[in-house]
């Protein structure tokens, strides 16, 4: 937990008792407070609070004996009996040393210091800073504490969690199934795999650019206007599709759609990373710094639900166009739609901002060295390793009657859906049923060593299969079909572990109220990583090789080089407490 800040005060000679102080923010609850002897309550806000608003209440045991500024709700008599945040009986210390707050059983208690002044601001600490044992928000009714005061403070603490997660999933949803839409017209109309590749390439290029001015934006604007402006930028770009005209392919315009196509999923590139911004970095300003298993559940959870509804969107997209191109575009427009509202009324504008306002550029790009390393891990493992093969040159071979696998475009579009929410659902679940039985939880650098050295076995059999099984040369289809299935899968299963844990570590690495900077970066890394790896595999599925057999299988050699290459970076990570077990009695690493 870091340093403190002065977040509330009062005048002196408002004080009516000395114990039981508490700061209450509108919309955020209580957090305790000591009196010092300049008549301030020193406390540790809430990452979200607006501190330049300044609207608050001190409470003093079920006294309210100030409220600050015209515009502040003045607690209601229920309201003071029932503090939002921190039970129990707080006690005054005269020396300044120390304050005790009562916690609940299943409460853990961590010592947070309270200062003057953070290290974000410039200041040291004060010397007399006292301590004030924290218990965190507990998630469960308190006595005398009715059914519906119970669910209206429980929806007040996680309600920018809720309405940024809903419209992250449902934008997630549309994502999938543009790209699906996409891809599997452009196959249909006769593009190759190169082609689609450069269809695919500013998508992947504004997602470099965005997440690095995403962080900016972010950090000086908030996540309500990042949000908000990717998804209008999800609309515009799905409305452009709706211009896509067949006969460009039967004209020999393919220039002409290749523009145009790329030009709209710029656009939905763009949209994509801003909206992933406030999905990612929310999960930070709700949990508490010193409950990193629960933070990490809360970021598998998001995570992985995300990556399920996007599989959804592989499914939606390839059973809509089925159906109709045009039907499928206006169905997605109606999922975006759905999810603005709720963001536009239930958000604060101040909600991710940091704390000081001159954030540059030069500030987001230097980043702190685990910020820094895991990026570029990212970049390979995640980018590189994965799109390689899976994006563009699986689809295509899947789609291949005469080399490939020759399905029709629902079971190519299931088979992907499947893939992601399967990868989806490993990710949510992989806290509880990978690494905490294995005692991996919650992970460090090693952890992510492990599962990344275990990530290339994969595409090491699907190269081997590929490029030297007779499986594949002589086309004895269900054969191929169970190897691309099995690899597949595993690929899907170990992929997940490391999403993951490399989600987690972002995050834990991230600083503070400078989250959204650091994601953004890290995501930039990410976004990099996915354009080269569209780019490398398009031209390799289509150039090398003699056939669709040996592009495929040159795409899965370079994955393995990258998933090697990630592995080595993450060695450089500065994160050694812990060690690595393997189960209650095999430590492999001290």
């Amino acid at each position: 937990m870091g340093a403190s800040v002065v977040c509330c005060s009062v005048p002196a000679g408002a004080y009516g008792s000395q114990s039981g102080l508490r700061c209450r923010f509108p919309g955020y609850g209580d957090v305790p407070g000591i009196l010092r002897e300049d008549n301030t309550v020193c406390c540790n806000p809430p990452a979200q609070v607006d501190l330049e608003a300044r609207c608050y209440s001190v409470l003093s045991n079920t006294e309210c004996i100030y409220t600050a500024g015209d515009d502040c709700d003045v607690p209601t008599a229920a309201e003071r009996q029932s503090p939002s945040a921190v039970t129990g009986q707080q006690h005054y210390d005269s020396s300044n040393t120390h304050t005790e707050v009562g916690h609940s059983s299943n409460a853990l208690e961590v010592k947070v210091p309270c200062g003057v002044a953070t290290a974000s601001d410039g200041g040291p600490p004060a010397e007399d800073a006292a301590e004030v044992v924290v218990s965190d928000a507990d998630f469960g009714r308190r006595e005398n504490e009715t059914h519906k005061e119970y669910l209206k403070r429980e929806f007040s603490a996680l309600k920018p969690f809720v309405i940024i997660s809903l419209s992250y999933i449902l934008y997630t949803t549309t994502d999938g199934a543009v790209r699906m839409i996409v891809l599997l017209h452009a196959y249909n109309l006769g593009f190759s795999a190169w082609q689609v590749a450069i269809m695919f390439s500013l998508y992947e290029l504004a997602g470099v650019i965005t997440n690095l001015l995403a962080g900016l934006m972010g950090a000086r604007w908030g996540i309500k206007a990042t949000l908000l402006t990717g998804l209008t930028l999800q609309l515009c770009g799905i409305g452009m599709l709706f211009g896509w005209q067949e006969s460009w392919a039967r004209n020999n315009e393919t220039a002409k759609a290749i523009i145009f196509v790329t030009a709209a999923q710029m656009l939905c590139g763009i949209a994509k990373d801003l909206t992933k911004l406030g999905g990612k970095t929310v999960t930070k300003l709700v949990t508490p710094d010193e409950k990193q298993s629960r933070l990490f559940k809360v970021v598998s959870f998001i995570t992985g639900l995300k990556n399920t509804m996007k599989g959804v969107g592989y499914f939606i997209g390839a059973a809509a166009l089925t159906f109709n191109y045009y039907f499928a575009l206006a169905l997605l427009l109606l999922f975006v739609a759905a999810a603005m509202p709720w963001a536009i009324v239930g958000l604060s504008n101040k909600l991710g901002r940091a704390r000081k306002e001159n954030v540059k550029l030069s500030t987001i790009i230097r980043q702190r060295y685990n910020v820094n390393v895991l990026s570029v891990a990212r970049f390979f493992l995640f980018g590189s390793s994965r799109d390689m093969w899976f994006e563009v040159p699986l689809p295509f071979f899947l789609r291949d009657h005469i080399y490939g696998l020759g399905w029709q475009r629902v079971a190519v579009g299931a088979l992907l859906a499947g893939f992601i929410i399967l990868y989806g659902q490993v990710q949510s679940w992989t806290p509880q049923l990978v690494l905490q039985p294995l005692k991996q939880s919650p992970a460090n650098k090693y952890v992510q060593i492990l599962w990344n050295a275990l990530l290339t076995l994969a595409p090491i059999f699907m190269a081997l299969m590929l490029l030297v099984s007779p499986v594949f040369i002589t086309h004895q289809l269900q054969a191929m079909t169970g190897v691309m299935i099995a690899g597949i899968l595993v690929y899907c299963v170990l992929f997940a572990v490391n999403s993951s844990v490399h989600s987690f570590l972002i995050v834990k690495y991230a600083d503070g109220d400078k989250v959204a900077m650091n994601v953004g970066f890290y995501y930039m890394a990410n976004a990099l990583g996915r354009l080269t790896g569209t780019l490398v595999s398009g031209a390799l599925y289509s150039f090398a090789g003699a056939n669709a057999v040996y592009g495929l299988g040159w795409c899965f050699v370079a994955s393995v080089a990258f998933a090697a290459i990630s592995t080595g970076l993450t060695v450089l990570l500065k994160d050694d407490m812990g060690g690595l077990m393997c189960g209650s009695k095999l430590r492999l690493v001290s």
